[in-house]
């Protein structure tokens, strides 16, 4: 009998602007939700199915639990059933831990761990030799072969090579009945009262016995070993009368020559987390922050009196200049010397301090004249200022002239130095996690032929789960990340790559998994990758559920949903279903599309102004010593794989020297050699997908500025002006006319014990921000709160009569915002919508049409047709003569670009040069992955379109 197929079925669903829509999804499918931005899909993959199935997890726990958490929400649905249990891999990453790594958050590291505690062979940190350990009955048979007939001393020692005066270690050692100690290589008797120069290094032994090592007496040097051992914390010294030499034995890992000795290790060992394993200086964070002489002092050039010292800036006071006059006096310049002539001594003074008295003769009056220093150093100053400091303004001061550096102490490794000196195959572990994924598959594969037999026996099944798990991370295209990197510095797109490797790795069946837009910042080959991953994740029993916009997903999808048919009030509906080819037919938003019946533009290759910026030399992460020459005046694209250099090379070093330029910033670009060209342009803006805020106070009304216009607009109603009210009436930031019980927020937030915080309107304002008298006063039949309600469309048409604010709103539709609210929080836009807020922002202000605009992967959650909207306003920002560039993989963006820099070859060590530029024609011509997947496209788009 034929297995009845499952069925997900969702009734009535009215989450925000869902249609009381009714839709039936198949389960263990591959199933894609798509749709223009704001259509709804987000609604009813997440806030309405994933919802339900938290809520329903939720009401399995006790009643006791339930107490912490609170009553979950139902979802505005009428019904749902067949549903499973829900997983959500969303792009947003929350996590802003510094201690945690790609390794960590995947569970690679853990395995590496367990590999070096186990088979890692140690070397001493002070010879390079290989580190011995013995069992108490091998060093028992070592001392009666090796001094068999001789006199020896079992010495334990207690202190090595450390400074002070040991007076209460040698009254314990005398009150333990120890009559000699072996101190600095000379035997004395412990006598009351002694002590050392506690200005000088000592070494101190305990000496346990002295013997003849004969045949009858191996019960005495037994007894005296194991005391040996216990005063010596494992570790042991023989001295030999006749030789006059030692020897060193211990029952943990110890240097032959020198002594030295290592714990046995553990898995803790070599954790950076864990105080066993973490460098006690940098607490296993690898850096820290110290202040930086370079942006304490600027310029060398400069002179005291010029202002050579930045943080002297409005902290001029009488004390301070008479230290500094002292200081110069006493070293020799004066404060019109430049920063670079001043004495080295003299520099160190300014900087770290100076305490004495400099007496000097004083002309004006014809005596000695004394001037007391102490001084802490304007760089000691600022480490004092940012470490201990309480007060927010004034650490964000001190951070100007703050970097942050790789840990002396342990190099940036993060570990202590013993545990640094571990090695499997070679390498330390710190060596291990700086590796690349794919580089990092090369080493464990090699293992099987370089360790002996003993050790893969040891760590055969270590080593199966480390290739599982990187082979799941390379399946996602993530090839180019190393254990090391910081979970903080990823993109969405990646953290959600990672997750959805660690899930598969699970092996959980029948869980529904839901993702969102996966796809984000993948090169088209590692596109394929992605596809066979979420299938794998499919065929071993489970649900996919993807909301996306990517063409080669759809084509491999089981069963589409397409959202619509507008966004906003305008959608919220399902508009076609079924699988590829019936969206294709039926669907007149995607399907148009995906027919290629309408697509953006080929590139028309606009020929730009003449002019170039030129960066030589670029060096920072994986660059090879790059040249990029872009030519002004044309809409820019900078392709290439996952990894391969893009973003170093625009985002983190021509970026901040354009920055530093124009605006005087104090980030560091990465290393180059030169730029020409920087007075072809007026200003540099950047526009990336970082937050317009971080609480649900900021919103596109605020970020842009038309809120202030709006504002404006309801103190000037007759209202207002008989009651009184001023501009400020109308902000929900300033107390006055805002509801004070959520402090203008309109929302409360309410802290979760085992779920993140969540957000629930403000029971007094019902969520409207402001209090019942502001609400009172209304421009033609609207309250302030009720505009904060208008979709950018309806606002636009409203204050259509008042230019100034219909210019701002009217960009904001223009950039494909149409259907977001003015007073949307900010926590709830998704990067791309972010990202072109920012967009609209700049576009609304008065244009010098020489202005160099930076994008970074602006179709992140873009519909196809919004990707044509976007197309078109940046056309327009390079028609103005302005230069466009973006860092893009979709080929809607790359096709309609007038130039091409594509990077490469691989990600990661494997990149970092430039593999082809010029027009999208010449790139087709050559060899690369780019070129071919762009070739495809363009052939496509022709064979559709003539």
């Amino acid at each position: 009998m034929e297995q009845k197929e499952q069925i997900l079925e969702v009734l009535g669903a009215q989450e925000h602007n869902l249609k009381n829509i009714d839709v039936q999804i198949p389960m263990d499918k591959l199933v894609v939700i798509t749709g223009l931005s704001g259509s709804g899909k987000s609604s009813l993959a997440f806030d309405t199915i994933y919802a339900e199935g938290q809520r329903r997890y939720i009401e399995t726990f006790s009643s006791y639990l339930k107490n912490f958490l609170g009553n979950m929400e139902r979802p505005k649905v009428d019904k749902i059933t067949g549903l499973s249990p829900v997983i959500s891999i969303e792009q947003k990453s929350t996590n802003k831990n510094p201690r945690s790594t790609v390794g960590t958050i995947t569970e690679i590291y853990d395995f590496l761990r367990l590999l070096y505690s186990r088979i890692g062979e140690a070397y001493s940190y002070n010879t390079g030799e290989k580190m011995v350990s013995f069992s108490d009955e091998e060093i028992l048979k070592q001392i009666n072969d090796r001094f068999i007939g001789k006199k020896i001393a079992l010495l334990a020692p207690v202190v090595k090579n450390r400074k002070g005066h040991y007076r209460e270690l040698l009254e314990q050692i005398r009150k333990k009945g120890f009559i000699f100690a072996n101190i600095d290589g000379e035997m004395v008797e412990v006598q009351y009262g002694m002590k050392l120069d506690r200005y000088k290094n000592h070494d101190i032994d305990i000496v346990i016995d002295r013997m003849k090592v004969d045949a009858g007496k191996e019960e005495r040097l037994k007894t005296s070993l194991e005391l040996a051992m216990k005063h010596g914390d494992n570790v042991i010294r023989i001295y030999d009368y006749e030789a006059d030499s030692y020897a060193y034995f211990s029952r943990n890992l110890m240097c032959p020559t020198t002594g030295i000795a290592y714990p046995n290790p553990e898995p803790n060992n070599f954790s950076f987390n864990s105080p066993k394993g973490a460098c006690p200086t940098c607490k296993g964070l690898g850096e820290h922050a110290v202040a930086d002489v370079t942006k304490i002092v600027p310029k060398t050039d400069s002179t005291l009196k010029g202002g050579a010292i930045a943080t002297m800036k409005d902290k001029k006071s009488t004390w301070l200049t008479q230290q500094i006059i002292g200081i110069s006096i006493k070293f020799g310049f004066k404060d019109t010397t430049p920063w670079s002539e001043i004495p080295k001594l003299g520099q160190e003074a300014l900087l770290y301090g100076y305490k004495g008295s400099v007496i000097y003769f004083k002309e004006s009056v014809g005596v000695k004249h004394e001037i007391k220093v102490d001084f802490g150093g304007f760089a000691n100053y600022i480490q004092e200022q940012y470490e201990q400091t309480d007060s927010q303004k004034i650490k964000r001061e001190a951070t100007e002239f703050i970097s942050v550096v790789p840990c002396d102490a342990c190099e940036g490794e993060r570990l202590k130095k013993e545990f640094r000196f571990f090695k499997v195959g070679d390498l330390n572990i710190a060596e291990v996690a700086n590796l690349d994924i794919y580089t990092l598959k090369g080493f464990v594969e090699k293992l099987n032929d370089t360790l002996s037999e003993k050790s893969l026996l040891i760590g055969e099944q270590i080593l199966i789960e480390l290739k599982k798990r990187i082979n799941f991370l390379l399946n996602v295209g993530l090839d180019y990340l190393s254990l090391n990197r910081k979970v903080r510095t990823l993109s969405g797109g990646e953290s959600q790559r990672i997750r959805l490797a660690t899930q598969i790795g699970s092996q959980l069946e029948g869980v529904l998994y839901i993702l969102d837009e996966p796809s984000i910042g993948l090169h088209q080959r590692d596109n394929t990758r992605l596809i066979n991953s979420l299938k794998a994740l499919r065929d071993i029993g489970n649900s996919v559920l993807v909301v996306e916009h990517d063409r080669e997903i759809m084509e491999e999808a089981d069963f589409i949903i397409d959202m619509g048919p507008g966004a906003g009030k305008n959608g919220g509906n399902i508009i076609a279903q079924g699988s590829y080819a019936d969206i294709t037919k039926n669907s007149p938003s995607t399907g148009s599309y995906l027919s290629y019946e309408k697509s953006t533009p080929l590139s028309i290759c606009r020929p730009g102004n003449g002019k170039f910026l030129t960066l030589t030399g670029a060096t920072g992460n994986n660059l090879k010593n790059v040249d990029l020459k872009l030519p002004l005046g044309k809409l820019i694209t900078i392709t290439g794989v996952s990894g391969s250099g893009k973003s170093t090379l625009i985002n983190e070093t021509l970026y901040p020297i354009l920055n530093t330029y124009f605006f005087r910033a104090v980030k560091k670009p990465m290393p180059y050699n030169s730029i020409d060209g920087i007075d072809n342009i007026d200003k540099v803006v950047e526009i990336d997908q970082s937050p317009i805020g971080r609480t649900p106070r900021s919103n596109p009304a605020t970020y842009t500025g038309v809120w202030t216009n709006i504002r404006k607009i309801f103190a000037d109603v007759p209202e207002s002006k008989i009651r009184g009210y001023k501009l400020g009436r109308f902000s929900f930031n300033v107390k006055g006319g805002r509801c004070e019980d959520c402090q203008g927020g309109g929302k409360k937030l309410i802290e979760m014990n085992f779920l993140p915080d969540v957000y629930v309107p403000c029971e007094t304002c019902k969520g409207k921000r402001f209090n019942k008298e502001t609400i009172e006063v209304r421009y033609k039949g609207k309250s302030i709160s009720d505009v904060l309600e208008m979709s950018i469309l309806e606002a636009s048409k409203f204050f259509e009569p008042i230019p100034a604010i219909n210019r701002q709103l009217k960009t904001l539709a223009d950039v494909g915002l149409g259907y977001i609210h003015l007073g949307q929080a900010s926590t709830t836009l998704s990067g791309g919508e972010a990202q072109r807020v920012k967009l609209a922002s700049e576009l609304s202000k008065k244009d010098t049409g020489n202005t160099l605009f930076i994008l970074d992967e602006p179709t992140t959650g873009l519909h196809f047709q919004d990707v044509h909207v976007l197309m078109d306003v940046l056309n327009k920002i390079v028609d103005k003569g302005n230069t466009v560039v973006v860092i893009e993989h979709n080929l809607d963006v790359v096709k309609n670009a007038d130039h091409i820099i594509d990077l490469g070859p691989e990600g990661g060590h494997r990149g970092g040069q430039i593999m082809a530029e010029g027009t999208p024609y010449e790139i087709i011509e050559t060899k690369g992955l780019t070129a071919n997947y762009l070739k495809e496209e363009i052939e496509k788009h022709r064979k559709h379109t003539v």
